[in-house]
């Protein structure tokens, strides 16, 4: 079953790669309690925003 998928040049489709470049999935991981990942997830983001000047 194919899953819709977000262009980062145009915006939804269904292929693997549009416009030359990988598409996302669009849905947040699902939650876990026992997230392993989520300190280095959140230091990345944070340095994202800290780069944006949103912190």
């Amino acid at each position: 079953m194919k899953h819709i998928k977000k262009c980062p040049e145009h915006g939804y489709t269904m292929k693997e790669e549009c416009c030359g470049k990988t598409t996302i999935d669009p849905k947040p991981p699902k939650y876990s309690p026992d997230d392993k990942y989520g300190k280095y997830r959140r230091e990345v983001k944070e340095k994202e925003r800290k780069e944006q000047g949103l912190l």
